[in-house]
């Protein structure tokens, strides 16, 4: 049997807040196959974003153990953290987080300079234009649609070939037909580079499109559901 290409053991996240101790995340324990597509879904306050930024080191687990690509996440540092993700994983968050003063071109080359590529705006441009922005690549976020941000934001993400793609509501802030636009382009960025998914959604037909459903309530893992054969 192939290794999971992420591991989470008995993990827990309880935050401190002004109102005292706040458990958000219970006993969860979950495996993930290397190319597998993830739908993390359930009620608002579920624990669906919490959980998925323990996946990527964005948040510390209180107890329990997060193993990706065989390194023990919750034994790192932040710096150790951020050089990991970015070698390794791709996030796309609801709300695009692009650098205004960049242009489209300059948020998806930034990620691979930093990393030393020494081909950053080339890969940058053929993601860019492989999300169909090939007229926007010198326009600043501020020139764009909501729908062309996220596309932006993708290409971000893709860039650097991650082998983890996460991804926080990425139709969140779309309309219907941005939204759509998003899903195939998420999916198809995903096998263009033989990722694995994960993504929180409320789009019962964006989970519907995963391998497996993961539901989530109250900070525990509810059920899992996988997508029947064709």
């Amino acid at each position: 049997m192939t290794d999971p290409v992420l591991s989470i053991t008995n993990a827990q996240l309880s935050l401190d807040g002004n109102a005292g101790r706040v458990d958000i995340l219970h006993d969860i324990s979950l495996d993930v196959a290397p190319g597998e597509t993830l739908g993390l879904v359930g009620p608002s306050g579920s624990g669906k974003s919490s959980l998925l930024m323990l996946m990527g080191g964005l948040e510390q687990a209180t107890a329990g153990t997060i193993t990706a690509l065989g390194h023990d996440l919750t034994a790192m540092n932040e710096d150790q953290l951020a050089l990991f993700r970015r070698d390794n994983m791709g996030v796309v968050f609801q709300s695009f987080h692009l650098i205004p003063t960049m242009t489209a071109l300059e948020n998806v080359a930034t990620p691979l300079e930093l990393a030393g590529a020494p081909d950053a705006f080339a890969r940058a441009e053929a993601e860019l234009r492989a999300v169909g922005l090939a007229d926007r690549i010198d326009h600043y976020p501020s020139q764009m649609s909501g729908g062309e941000q996220q596309r932006v934001a993708l290409a971000r993400a893709s860039a650097p070939r991650p082998r983890l793609l996460l991804a926080d509501e990425p139709t969140g802030n779309l309309d219907e037909t941005n939204g759509q636009a998003i899903i195939d382009m998420l999916f198809e960025l995903r096998n263009r580079h033989g990722a694995t998914l994960i993504m929180v959604t409320h789009s019962g037909e964006l989970a519907a499109c995963c391998d497996r459903i993961v539901r989530l309530r109250d900070g525990r893992i509810e059920g899992q559901m996988a997508k029947a054969a064709e």
